[in-house]
C-alpha cells in the first residue's frame, strides 16, 4: 500500500510506475533482497527521508549514541557537560547520573532495574520515585510506591529531594536551603 506524502506524490507515483514497466538493461543492477525485520525497524524514515532514529530524551536525530545501561539512543553530548557545574544540558550525562536504570547498571545489580529490591532499598522512597520517573528516563518506573513528602525540620516547607537544595543532618533531619544557611 502506498501513502501519498506531499504535493509531489502523484508525479512520483507516476514516475515510479513507469520505471517499473521499463525493461531492465544490463547496466542496471538487480534489486537487493529485502532486509531482515529487525533492520527494517531501525531504518524507518520520516516523510522527508531523514532517519527516524531520535534521542529518547530530547528527540534530536544527530550525534546519537547508545547508553551502556539500557542501550537506548540518546544524544552523544557528554562533552557539553562542565564538571562540577551541576548543569543538566547533556542527555547522556543526565541519563547516566539521574536514573535508576544507570544506577542499577553501574552497581552491577542482577535482573532489571524496575524489579530490583536492592535499588529499592538503596534510596529513601522519595528519591527512588524521582530517579525512576524523572524526565531523564527513557523508560519510566511503572509501579510507584507511596511516600510522605519531605519537609524541612525547622520551617516545615516542602523539600523536593530530587530537585531542591537541602541539608541532611547526621541525625536524619532535612533542612531547606534557607534554614541550613
Amino acid at each position: 500500500m502506498r501513502r501519498r506524502i506531499g504535493q509531489h506524490s502523484a508525479r512520483f507515483e507516476m514516475a515510479f510506475s513507469e520505471a517499473a514497466q521499463m525493461p531492465r538493461t544490463s547496466k542496471q543492477s538487480e534489486p537487493k533482497p529485502a532486509p531482515k525485520l529487525d533492520k527494517v525497524r531501525a531504518m524507518k524514515t520520516s516523510p522527508r527521508g531523514k532517519s527516524a532514529r531520535r534521542c529518547g530524551l530530547c528527540g534530536r536525530s544527530e550525534h546519537l549514541t547508545r547508553t551502556p545501561c539500557c542501550r537506548q539512543l540518546v544524544c552523544d553530548d557528554s562533552e557539553q557537560y562542565v564538571v562540577f557545574s551541576q548543569a543538566r544540558n547533556s542527555c547522556y550525562h543526565n541519563h547516566s547520573r539521574y536514573t535508576l536504570c544507570a544506577y542499577h547498571h553501574n552497581e552491577g545489580h542482577a535482573g532489571t532495574w524496575e524489579t530490583c529490591s536492592q535499588c529499592r532499598t538503596d534510596f529513601v522512597t522519595e528519591l527512588y520515585v524521582w530517579y525512576g520517573t524523572n524526565k531523564y528516563n527513557v523508560k519510566k518506573l511503572k509501579t510507584i510506591p507511596l511516600y510522605q513528602p519531605t519537609t524541612c525540620a525547622e520551617c516545615g516547607s516542602r523539600i523536593r529531594l530530587g530537585e531542591d537544595a537541602y541539608t541532611l543532618e547526621p541525625s536524619g533531619r532535612y533542612l531547606c536551603s534557607s534554614c541550613a544557611s
